[in-house]
């Protein structure tokens, strides 16, 4: 009875807003690092910088969210998720500032490194206190999680829009209203009881990328289809704000705004309700769309119809919510548990280095060449990536189908 008691006391303890607080944080963390998105093509007008250079300080942030992503899980398994998620929120403020002061290139690298080792920080530690949380629910909270994220990127890329476009100071306001956001859930999480109530005793540990043999091929599927969604996430919140402007002759940052953030919003409404479709369809039906998706920009954007190019976005938004959701359930499903921490250090290696590299690609090649012209063999590369993923699936769905039972 009393080791019922017991082991019932931190459900009976906790608070019941901490959960949502958590998501809230999450989906905060990922609003910040959309929020730039809009404004990229006014630092290159009024700052006479190149799409090269643009890039680059995207390509920043995902490095610095690698970092991040690979050592705050031990950390927080140590001290905390508490800690690791105040430190998280007190630097992204940090990062703000910077933003908010920046009147060079330098100053925007710094302040898109501290956005990413921020950001990377609260998304580990954050999925750590949600499973600290609700222990049998792991499932669910990821599809939470996933669907905070994208709502968060929709709602602050929008929001950052609609600031830069009407409200004065456009590369201002908008770090102003950031910082306020960032300090409301700070206090929050300052509030919070210490969610992980048995820690790691002795040194951090900071898990080696790693695949265990047994999943390789489970684990390339994943990856590759990870890998071809960052791909175009990097694009799409870098320089595809200026291309859709730039085709539909719409100046406008709030139409710019508001493709990112409908085909963020579409991805969370897809991965909100396809929880039903099993993981591995989803993951190859997301990665055959996604390709499809890419392939149907080139021609919508010839139009310069803003409409056709807004529902081209939303499309592309669904495909990606359901390939990158169905690729990160299955591979959670298929890792061994004591070889979790190497797997999905090696997995978001994949993931963050394709949302960079690929995205530095297209701004140099932008330069030369201009944006309209490297965007289709860009969205060619991409989608082919795509469909080896699903290529890779149908595979791995068949050897399981013919295999002795």
């Amino acid at each position: 009875m009393a080791a019922t008691i017991a082991a019932a006391a931190p459900e009976q303890t906790t608070q019941r807003w901490a959960y949502a607080l958590i998501l809230a944080a999450t989906g905060v963390a990922l609003g910040v690092s959309g929020a730039p998105a809009p404004l990229y093509g006014v630092y290159e007008e009024q700052w006479h910088f190149s799409s090269l250079t643009t890039t680059i300080v995207f390509a920043v942030y995902a490095v610095a969210a690698l970092g991040a992503v690979l050592v705050s899980g031990p950390i927080s398994d140590v001290v905390g998720r508490k800690p690791v998620l105040l430190g998280a929120f007190t630097v992204m403020v940090a990062g703000a500032i910077v933003f908010l002061l920046a009147d060079s290139v330098p100053m925007l690298l710094l302040a898109r490194a501290l956005h990413g080792f921020a950001v990377g920080s609260t998304v580990v530690a954050g999925a750590a206190a949600l499973l600290d949380l609700r222990p049998h629910r792991g499932a669910r909270s990821g599809q939470l999680s996933g669907v905070a994220f994208n709502v968060g990127m929709a709602v602050a890329i929008l929001g950052s829009a609609l600031l830069a476009q009407y409200a004065p100071h456009p590369l201002r306001t908008p770090y102003v209203v950031v910082t306020i956001v960032c300090l409301m859930v700070g206090v929050g999480v300052l509030a919070l009881r210490e969610p992980h109530s048995v820690r790691v005793a002795g040194p951090i540990r900071i898990a080696k990328p790693a695949v265990p043999q047994e999943i390789r091929a489970e684990f390339w599927f994943s990856a590759l289809g990870v890998m071809a969604a960052w791909s175009v996430l990097g694009v799409l919140l870098s320089l595809y704000p200026s291309l859709a402007a730039q085709q539909t002759g719409i100046h406008n940052l709030v139409f710019g705004g508001a493709v990112v953030a409908s085909t963020a919003l579409s991805a969370a409404i897809v991965q909100l309700f396809a929880t039903r479709v099993p993981a591995h369809r989803a993951a190859i039906l997301g990665d055959t769309g996604m390709a499809l998706s890419l392939l149907l920009t080139v021609p919508v954007l010839a139009t310069h119809n803003w409409i056709a190019v807004l529902g081209a976005g939303i499309t592309l938004g669904a495909t990606f919510g359901l390939g990158f959701g169905g690729s990160l359930r299955h591979l959670s499903k298929v890792v061994p548990q004591h070889k979790r921490g190497e797997t999905m250090s090696a997995y978001y290696l994949l993931a963050y280095s394709a949302m960079a590299l690929p995205t530095i690609l297209a701004g140099w090649a932008a330069t030369s060449w201009g944006l309209a012209a490297v965007f289709p063999w860009f969205v060619g590369v991409v989608a082919l990536a795509c469909l080896t993923a699903a290529g890779l699936g149908l595979r791995s769905s068949r050897v399981t189908a013919h295999r002795p039972r």
